[in-house]
């Protein structure tokens, strides 16, 4: 299914992920500045290099990361995206909140 022919809530349900799948995105968020390997990403996440590329695949897929065409291929958050926009704004001010009982 092509990413135009989703519902939003589709797309955030495919973007987001589950499990420790989240953690590419939230890593990407989180350092919006900076271009990742593969490699890194694993590295920095904790998952195996599959995973994280499955990961990279559907979030490129999606338009909420940029894949660079360098040797080694580097990825990074798609500030032009208005979901991954918005999904910054949500997580950078949840980053900081305090859970009550």
């Amino acid at each position: 299914m092509r990413a135009k022919e989703r519902t939003v809530w589709e797309n955030l349900e495919l973007g987001l992920g589950c499990g420790r799948g989240f953690r590419v995105l939230l890593h990407l968020i989180l350092n919006p500045n900076k271009a990742f390997t593969k490699y890194s990403l694993a590295k920095a996440t904790g998952l195996r290099t599959p995973s994280v590329d499955r990961r990279l695949k559907t979030l490129v897929d999606l338009g909420w990361i940029k894949e660079n065409q360098f040797k080694p291929k580097t990825y990074q958050i798609n500030l032009e995206n208005e979901i991954v926009r918005d999904l910054m704004d949500f997580l950078h001010k949840i980053r900081g909140a305090k859970i009550s009982p």
